[in-house]
């Protein structure tokens, strides 16, 4: 717990810079996770898949255009992350 608190006081602190820096890299980082998606086809599943990744990176960016609070703007930051890391090592591992 005491590295996520710390990461997001740093956040926090910076959090103009920080922000800007995220839907960068989480855009990125989504888009390499699409990429891998639809590199194994077009079937249902990885229709889904790309809903989920999607969704998490709009989640993401709406966040911090709505200037919602840092704290939601972080947890959902790292749960796009952590979504987008998961399909690629799916995408690229098991299928």
């Amino acid at each position: 717990m005491t590295l996520y608190q710390t990461t997001f006081d740093i956040f926090n602190r910076n959090y103009m810079g920080s922000a800007a820096m995220a839907v960068i890299g989480q855009s990125c980082l989504g888009g390499a996770a699409a990429m891998y998606v639809l590199a194994n086809g077009t079937s249902l599943l990885q229709m889904v898949q790309l809903a989920v990744i999607v969704l998490a990176c709009i989640f993401v960016n709406t966040s911090i255009l709505a200037q919602m609070k840092h704290k939601v703007v972080f947890n959902l930051l790292i749960l796009s992350s952590i979504l987008s890391v998961v399909f690629i090592l799916v995408n690229t591992l098991l299928l």
